[in-house]
């Protein structure tokens, strides 16, 4: 597993001092991380640094690994919201690297080998592709000591500039795949969005936060914020909806998605309903409306650091993302920033006349064509 241990003695060791050891992958990041108590951070980056610098990639632990990469890849596709964003980013960003899932194609799993996997890490695991981030009971100056007896000896090999990616590309489409025996139908309707560090960043996440959510599982009907959820509720036509900004180094997906019982009109109605909403942001939002949404990512965005490991990992992205970690008083002001003005333009900028990207799967047959769908961007008849 590691040269200087094996998997048994990382997990005796993790367990003794009862440490919690992981690691998970997004499209853009792999993080390793460690929690545990403050006498332990030693020995905690000891094992993380030994992970990183030592790999041993023993080929049977490589093929336990895949079984195990193999029934997560069954478990996703029983998850139809996943399977929904998958062919979403397919969809968006076809023909470039971010259209990939994160476990990759079936036939890449079973013909991984440990010299792709040693060329993996010889390629990306460079110091200069490397954050250390720690949040808690930790002290800077000890965190930055240990840092250098741990990490201090790595050197970049033959890569030693950042590595190079393809740009995303994005690509407005429809793929309508029905199957009247899911029962339901899963909608989502998407345009291309900002990067992380865009300008525009926090006005399209006001803007999300305007559309809101809502599910009939969580009541609340006409006491919703969001104008949207209310007439939502009214129409009663879908089971639940949520909108999302998800955010890459060069591009980003705003949009909704939706799922509806199988009736005649219910998914008509619910793209005709999110695409009604978005034109209304580009053209009617009142003040009140802007400043409730402010008060609310604010909110949001602090009550996601309510944690040691939340704000651990939200240092590690912003590290990654802005090369520095930017105070709660610079995001205030970059949200109070936002005014209706700036909002119309953004939606003007980024939803209003542009070409969006579906996705139906399940009891889609009210699905509008992609033509139509294109059109009601930019509808009049509000």
């Amino acid at each position: 597993w590691y040269q200087r241990r094996v998997r048994e003695a990382v997990v005796s060791t993790q367990s003794t001092g009862g440490a919690h050891l992981n690691a998970y992958t997004s499209r853009e990041q792999t993080v390793y991380y460690a929690k545990c108590f403050a006498k332990d951070v030693d020995r905690s980056m000891d094992i993380l640094a030994d992970i990183l610098q030592n790999p041993k990639l023993d080929e049977g632990a490589i093929d336990r690994e895949k079984h195990v990469i193999l029934r997560e890849a069954q478990e996703v596709e029983t998850n139809l919201q996943e399977v929904i964003f998958d062919h979403l980013h397919a969809l968006a960003y076809q023909g470039t690297p971010l259209s990939y899932n994160i476990l990759g194609p079936t036939h890449n799993i079973k013909t991984m080998t440990r010299d792709m996997l040693q060329d993996y890490i010889t390629k990306h695991y460079q110091p200069n592709q490397i954050y250390l981030s720690a949040a808690g009971g930790v002290d800077h100056a000890e965190l930055v000591k240990l840092a250098e007896k741990h990490f201090g000896g790595m050197q970049n090999g033959a890569v030693t500039s950042d590595v190079e990616y393809s740009p995303a590309r994005y690509t407005g489409s429809l793929m309508n795949y029905r199957d009247d025996a899911i029962g339901l139908a899963h909608v989502a309707i998407a345009v291309e969005g900002a990067s992380w560090t865009n300008p525009d960043y926090f006005a399209l996440m006001i803007a999300n936060t305007l559309v809101g959510s809502w599910s009939r599982a969580q009541g609340g009907g006409k006491t919703m914020p969001s104008k949207l959820a209310r007439k939502m509720y009214e129409q009663g036509k879908p089971q639940s909806y949520m909108s999302f900004n998800t955010c890459y180094k060069d591009t980003g997906l705003w949009g909704a998605y939706g799922v509806c019982e199988r009736q005649d009109d219910a998914v008509r109605v619910f793209c005709d309903t999110i695409q009604g909403e978005w034109r209304r942001l580009f053209r009617a939002v009142s003040p009140g409306e802007v400043q409730r949404a402010k008060n609310m990512l604010k909110t949001m965005m602090l009550s996601q650091c309510d944690g040691t490991t939340a704000v651990c990992e939200d240092i590690g992205r912003q590290m990654l993302t802005y090369g520095r970690r930017i105070p709660l008083a610079e995001i205030d002001a970059r949200i109070e920033a936002v005014t209706p003005a700036v909002l119309k333009r953004v939606m003007g900028e980024y939803v209003y006349d542009r070409d969006p990207v579906v996705i139906g799967l399940g009891s889609t047959e009210g699905l509008p064509e992609y033509g139509l769908m294109k059109n009601m961007m930019s509808s009049p008849l509000d």
